[in-house]
């Protein structure tokens, strides 16, 4: 069973995804949180396995939130799924370096929620499109940028297969997406992605992205 937690100001959201993951076989809501210092203090309480963060919370945001998170509760213990607009980019950077597994679009439908929570609780980083497309832009800023020679190293272990499975997610595809593309079972797809960021030391998709980005690896 996994144990989730909805931290979200607007109830209305926190209705429709308690509603989402309750009818999910092998999921259920275990806490929820309006604001952000509740965030932190249920995640503790309840001791979830996967926590849906909002970014824009009132008293502290879903940043400091998930930094507050993880001073005490290590990625092994707890994941951490930012739900977001991404009107923002530098949201989602400041995200991903306060601890974030995964980023998803409120937007996104019940399935593709649940195989985000699923895939983050396994280990993966859920990445939604439109969070690639955040990070795209961030690191994109100036595309005159060499490739950091550093950064190319660590793809070098990369196989050919894992670098087009890169390619893909740097495209913002999921793994469902990557599979049509080259041919390949979604699940073949999911480990060539875990094993690409494994073998880098990115902690989640967005984190590949940009260092993807940074190796020259372009859409």
């Amino acid at each position: 069973m996994i144990r989730v937690m909805v931290a979200d100001d607007q109830e209305m959201i926190r209705v429709g995804l308690r509603t989402i993951i309750g009818a999910q076989a092998g999921m259920a809501v275990v806490a929820e949180a309006a604001d952000g210092i509740t965030a932190v203090r249920q995640a503790e309480a309840s001791t979830p396995d996967v926590i849906l963060m909002d970014l824009r919370m009132p008293g502290i945001d879903g940043v400091e939130a998930t930094r507050r998170v993880r001073r005490t509760q290590p990625p092994e213990q707890v994941r951490i799924v930012v739900l977001t607009t991404f009107d923002q980019d530098a949201n989602v950077l400041a995200a991903i370096k306060a601890g974030a597994n995964g980023f998803l679009s409120k937007g996104v439908g019940p399935l593709e929620l649940a195989q985000g929570i699923t895939e983050v609780y396994d280990g993966g980083g859920a990445l939604s499109a439109r969070a690639a497309a955040a990070v795209i832009a961030h690191v994109a800023e100036d595309t005159n940028t060499p490739a950091d020679p550093e950064t190319e190293a660590l793809f070098a272990h990369l196989t050919d297969r894992e670098r087009d499975v890169v390619r893909a997610v740097v495209e913002g595809l999921d793994n469902g997406q990557i599979a049509a593309r080259l041919f390949i079972s979604p699940l073949t797809a999911k480990t060539h992605v875990n094993r690409a960021m494994a073998k880098v030391g990115a902690a989640n998709r967005a984190r590949l992205v940009s260092l993807a980005y940074r190796a020259g690896i372009r859409p």
